[in-house]
């Protein structure tokens, strides 16, 4: 049977939702389709439920530190306090039944099963099918890439999923991976007591930013008591009902468990895309300046390939509904795009490096201040690891890029972030009154230190 209806949105996602429950509220008739939450990723398995955890980690470390600060504490870190409150706060133990009450309290009508195209405009789920009016959206996000590492398979191996819904803390773990995710549930897990390793094939961690942040989350790591290999691949994997042993080029290493976080795939399998006109090889869906893949396709989220983040999820999801609305807005604009690793210290950046930057063939000068060298981190004192690093094209006279580290590097990148989408001059943003004592006070120190750069 099929049903006309006036939108599809395939993937009820971050972006997916977003878009389906603002058409809905326009008064469109709008199908969204669900294979698993409402809501998606991001609430159940990774921005809420992960930042819970990465709080209560932080709250660890801050009461080591506090015999440096405020005299002796008693500490006894207590991991199912922190997945009681993912279970009762987070996820209502997995349920999603608020998020779906949501969407059809707008109007929306919610399917749940796979969708899957079978025309331009028609979305397949089981034995029904919705043809779209107006058009389809595809938001189905995007999953763990598992490397074909031998035995990996035939093991019981965590991804993020199984990491955040742990109720106790392993004795031990090796983290394949020291990209974001990585990274920050290495620091959590060690913070509660489990003997930590993370295994790197690239020559640093956190390989997407400035060189001095991966070396200074790494330096950090050491300090804590992570073990961290970087230049070393896996090269076997097995595990005998207790125990991994997980087998690399500079040796092997044994744990309780083992979190693959190697990165995401984008959701395209199965998804029909040849149907439409569309190669089903496709690694991410190329989409314009207002989402569009094909005439009446758009697609939101990790399946565009700008950016696997919530905020740029939802940011498109408000492009692509004006589209389909009718009243568009204007394209879609990444360069001032914003990413923070929740490691303590935070990692924020946002826009270009200075490598990128010169690719494009600018000019640029750079500029970096310590935190632990403005007033507000030497107040801060223990845990004021961290640097705030500026981008400017030096011909333009604005930033176009930034590097924010430190005990509140993702606050600070507010400010940043504004100054490279509103082009700021470097002028007048360095003449600035910033509140003092603040961390983001850092950034007119950044700007003074601005100089030519060249390798």
């Amino acid at each position: 049977m099929t049903r006309d209806v006036d939108v599809v949105v395939v993937g009820l996602g971050p972006g997916g939702e977003d878009v389906a429950g603002s058409l809905a509220s326009a008064g469109l008739v709008v199908v969204g389709v669900e294979a698993e939450l409402v809501g998606g990723e991001c609430p159940y398995w990774a921005c809420v439920p992960s930042k819970m955890m990465i709080r209560a980690a932080n709250v660890v470390a801050d009461a080591r530190r506090a015999p440096l600060l405020a005299g002796a504490v008693s500490l006894a870190p207590d991991f199912s306090v922190v997945a009681r409150r993912i279970r009762d706060e987070a996820t209502d133990d997995w349920d999603d039944q608020v998020a779906a009450d949501r969407f059809t309290g707008k109007g929306g009508i919610l399917v749940r099963g796979r969708g899957e195209l079978v025309s331009r405009d028609t979305v397949r789920v089981g034995d029904e099918e919705y043809r779209a009016r107006r058009g389809i959206v595809i938001a189905t996000g995007s999953s763990p890439v598992i490397p074909p590492i031998e035995g990996l398979d035939d093991t019981p191996y965590w991804t993020n999923r199984e990491a955040v819904s742990a109720t106790e803390a392993p004795s031990s773990l090796v983290v394949l991976g020291g990209g974001a995710v990585g990274c920050e549930l290495a620091q959590v897990f060690a913070r509660f007591g489990s003997q930590v390793t993370i295994i790197e094939a690239g020559d640093r961690l956190l390989p997407g930013e400035v060189a001095a942040a991966g070396e200074l989350i790494g330096s950090v790591f050491a300090a804590e008591g992570i073990a961290v290999r970087t230049g070393d691949a896996v090269t076997a994997v097995s595990h005998d009902g207790t125990q991994f042993r997980v087998v690399t080029g500079a040796g092997s290493v044994e744990a309780e468990r083992l979190l693959v976080a190697t990165g995401r795939r984008a959701n395209l399998r199965n998804l029909g895309l040849g149907t439409a006109g569309l190669s089903e090889d496709l690694r991410v869906l190329p989409v314009d300046g207002q989402l569009a893949v094909a005439p009446g396709i758009w697609a939101v989220g990790d399946v565009t390939g700008a950016g696997a983040f919530t905020h740029t999820a939802i940011y498109q999801a408000g492009i692509a509904t004006q589209a389909i609305l009718g009243t568009p807005t204007a394209d879609a604009d990444y360069r001032a795009l914003p990413r923070v690793t929740f490691t303590d210290p935070e990692v924020g950046a946002v826009g270009l490096t200075p490598d990128a930057a010169r690719e494009q063939g600018r000019r640029v000068r750079v500029g970096t201040v310590q935190v632990s060298a403005t007033s507000r981190g030497w107040i801060h004192g223990p845990g004021n690891d961290g640097f705030i690093q500026v981008v400017e094209d030096a011909d333009e006279g604005v930033l176009v890029g930034a590097t924010s580290v430190g005990p509140e590097g993702g606050e600070v990148l507010g400010l940043l972030s504004v100054a490279v989408q509103a082009r700021v001059p470097v002028r007048e943003l360095g003449s600035t009154i910033f509140a003092y004592p603040t961390f983001h006070r850092g950034v007119a120190d950044a700007l003074r230190a601005l100089a030519d750069d060249r390798p």
